[in-house]
């Protein structure tokens, strides 16, 4: 545990470790949520009027549904990251370099981004690349930003400073949202034409994510060595690593339970986030001015939402209060299946922004309380992100495969709908579970 010697310390150091949220939340808005997906829509799609005419593309040799590729190639890079998280995180706990590993993690990623200027229909392969490698440097560099919650903020701060990370988050993607939405909107202006514009905005995001990421990483501590097991090799130890954290979590009930709610809503919750926009495109028809206004909408509101939520768990217990977030998701998809219109499309969107920001932070903030007393938080949160990320792949890859299937997206809402129904019923469990031991009415 770092030791910090005065409160203004203390406030400058979560203020710092909270700025990387707004550093690569800027990706997580233009590059997976709004300008990206609008453009990689438009370039792969042959319209007339409002009918598309075709929306399949070539990747590699092979023919795939355009929505449905970008479904995969998301899951593809969430699940290099399942792979490679546990052999990094054993690497950094036991040579206390986990700030390298993030360093690493946010160069790939921002200078992805950076690459996707020159995404067009002709470097579909490359720009389809760049995309996966862009999205595991975000997941990447997660990873070891999260390690530090429960080394920089004691057990009571943990969801307030949870929530400061995301609002820093949605603060920032929100002010390059609109540099890039000015770009997007009046191309003209500045001599380039639309499809130019967006590319710049990828440029942008590289840029910002790489400029302010130095603010975290120059104050946050570069972590102590722990003791060697030379027994296992590097590539082996990160597995051992990770069955020794579950020989921990399976003797521990209620994070056990709490792990396997989060595991199915989690399948839920990203896959809305990701597709969102692609839905958006395609199933309703909107143009990209509209589909950026929802996602604008959804990050201010997500900010309210993460405050709000960690103020509710504060009174309630985090787990009752992600049970009702759960219940509200549940509706969410439901009202998303029959949306019709450009106005019901902002008032799901305003809805999913208030419960958004809420259970990503309260998520990670309850996992962080439930956890056990060690050094061992980025192999802890190494398990976490594996869970996480595992999920999202069955997510995307269930959303993606069920579209090529049936012809609809919409269709690919109904299995969203069991996953956070699934979550909610084991996540009540894991209330009675916590009721029986008396842990702490902050947790329940």
């Amino acid at each position: 545990m770092t030791s910090v010697t005065t409160p203004t310390e203390t406030k400058k150091l979560h203020n710092a470790w909270a700025m990387y949220d707004w550093a690569n939340s800027a990706y997580n808005l233009v590059i997976t949520s709004t300008i990206f997906p609008a453009y990689y829509d438009a370039i792969t799609s042959t319209k007339e009027g409002d009918k598309i005419i075709n929306d399949k593309v070539e990747f590699f040799g092979r023919t795939f549904t355009n929505t449905a590729l970008f479904d995969y190639a998301l899951a593809a890079a969430y699940l290099v990251i399942a792979l490679l998280s546990p052999i990094l995180s054993s690497i950094a706990d036991y040579r206390g370099n986990k700030k390298r590993f993030m360093q690493l993690f946010c160069y790939i990623g921002s200078a992805a981004c950076c690459g996707l200027y020159f995404f067009e229909l002709s470097t579909l392969e490359l720009g389809i690349v760049l995309f996966a490698i862009a999205a595991i440097g975000y997941c990447g560099s997660l990873v070891f930003y999260n390690a530090y919650l429960p080394e920089i903020a004691a057990d009571e701060d943990r969801d307030r400073v949870s929530a400061k990370g995301f609002s820093f988050g949605y603060i920032g993607s929100v002010i390059l949202q609109i540099i890039c939405f000015v770009f997007v909107l009046a191309p003209d202006t500045f001599g380039i034409n639309v499809s130019q514009a967006s590319r710049f905005s990828f440029l942008l995001v590289g840029v910002w994510w790489f400029g302010f990421a130095h603010i975290p990483l120059v104050r946050l501590p570069k972590g102590k060595p722990l003791a060697q097991h030379p027994e296992h090799n590097i590539i082996s130890n990160g597995f051992h690593e990770l069955r020794k954290v579950w020989n921990q979590v399976k003797h521990m009930a209620v994070l056990r339970t709490y792990l396997g709610a989060f595991f199915f809503y989690s399948m839920g919750v990203q896959t809305v986030m990701l597709a969102a926009t692609i839905f958006g495109s395609k199933e309703m028809k909107l143009e990209s001015t509209q589909l950026i206004t929802t996602i604008l909408i959804i990050q201010l509101v997500a900010i309210i939402g993460a405050n709000l939520m960690a103020k509710l768990s504060e009174k309630f217990g985090n787990l009752k209060v992600l049970l009702g977030v759960l219940f509200i998701w549940v509706g969410v998809c439901i009202g998303a299946y029959f949306i019709t219109t450009a106005t019901q499309f902002y008032i799901v969107g305003a809805v999913v922004g208030l419960v958004m920001g809420g259970i990503q932070s309260l998520s990670r903030s309850t996992y962080a309380k439930l956890m056990p007393e060690t050094k061992d938080t980025a192999s802890f949160f190494s398990f976490y992100d594996v869970t996480e990320k595992i999920a999202i792949v069955i997510g995307m890859f269930s959303f993606g495969y069920i579209e090529e299937l049936t012809g609809s997206m919409r269709n690919s809402i109904i299995a969203l709908i069991s996953f956070f129904a699934v979550g909610a019923v084991i996540l009540y469990l894991a209330i009675v579970r916590a009721r029986r031991e008396h842990l702490k009415t902050t947790v329940i």
